[in-house]
C-alpha cells in the first residue's frame, strides 16, 4: 500500500486509490480480532500503517460507516460496530442498500422486545449495571451524536445481558445494517436531547422491568419505546 502515497502524492484520491484504500482497511478489520466497541487506531496511525493519504483514508472510513461496520464519535474516536469477517463486509453492504428505514424499524420491533424479555430473565448483576450505566450516559449526553452513541450502547447492553450469544449476534447484524441505512431525513431542532426527551422515560421503564425480572413488562416496555421512536420518525403511531 505504500505505493499509493508515492503514486498519488497529495492529489485528491482517484477511484482506483479510493477503492484500494477501502480494500486495505477492510482487510485490516477482517484480519484482526476486533470486538464490538473496540476503538480503532487514530487516523494518523492508520494512514501510516496502510500507507495511504489522509483524504483516501477518510473516504474509506466514510464508506465503512455507511455500511454500518464502524461508527465515529467526535473527540473520542472510531469504533467497531460488531464482529467483522470478510464475508460480512460485502453481504452487509449489499443488504443495507435494499433495506428502507421503515423496514429497519419494523425489524427492530420484531426482535428487540424479545431480547428485552430474555434480558429480564437472564441478566446478571454486572449486566444490569451495564444497562443502567449506558442509560445514565444517554440521559447526560450533551449532543445528539453523544446521545445516539450511548443509546446504541444501551440497546447492546440489553442484548449482552441475555447471555445468549446467538441473540447477541443477531442484534449486532441488525445494528450494523441499521447504521448503514440512510437516515438523511432526520432533522434535529436542538443541539442535544431535551431533559424531557421521551426516550429517557422509556429507557427507565425498560431498565426497571429488567431489574425487576419482569419479562412481560420488559417486552412491553421495549415495544412501547421502539413504537414511540417509529412514530416520531414516520408518523405511524
Amino acid at each position: 500500500m505504500n505505493q499509493l502515497v508515492n503514486q498519488y502524492g497529495g492529489r485528491p484520491p482517484s477511484t482506483i486509490e479510493a477503492s484500494a484504500t477501502l480494500d486495505a482497511l477492510r482487510g485490516m478489520l477482517a484480519g484482526q480480532a476486533y470486538r464490538p466497541g473496540d476503538r480503532l487506531p487514530p487516523e494518523r496511525e492508520l494512514k501510516d500503517r496502510l500507507g495511504v493519504t489522509r483524504t483516501a483514508l477518510r473516504k474509506a472510513l466514510d464508506a465503512l460507516e455507511r455500511e454500518g461496520l464502524i461508527w465515529r464519535h467526535v473527540g473520542k474516536g472510531t469504533f467497531v460496530s460488531g464482529p467483522i469477517t470478510g464475508s460480512q463486509l460485502n453481504s452487509l453492504s449489499d443488504l443495507s442498500r435494499t433495506v428502507s428505514p421503515l423496514h429497519m424499524m419494523r425489524t427492530r420491533l420484531a426482535l428487540e422486545p424479545a431480547i428485552a424479555r430474555e434480558a429480564a430473565i437472564n441478566a446478571s448483576p454486572a449486566g444490569l449495571a451495564s444497562i443502567e450505566s449506558s442509560r445514565d450516559a444517554a440521559r447526560a449526553a450533551q449532543s445528539w451524536d453523544d446521545y445516539e452513541a450511548n443509546d446504541d450502547i444501551f440497546h447492546r447492553a440489553i442484548a449482552e445481558a441475555t447471555g445468549n450469544t446467538l441473540l447477541l449476534a443477531l442484534f449486532d447484524q441488525l445494528n450494523q445494517v441499521r447504521r448503514a441505512v440512510a437516515w438523511d431525513t432526520v432533522v434535529r431542532s436542538s443541539d442535544c436531547p431535551a431533559p424531557d426527551h421521551t426516550s429517557f422515560a422509556e429507557h427507565d421503564a425498560i431498565t426497571a422491568a429488567i431489574a425487576a425480572r419482569n419479562a412481560t413488562a420488559a417486552h412491553t416496555a421495549m415495544s412501547a419505546h421502539l413504537g414511540s421512536v417509529s412514530a416520531r420518525l414516520f408518523g405511524d403511531g
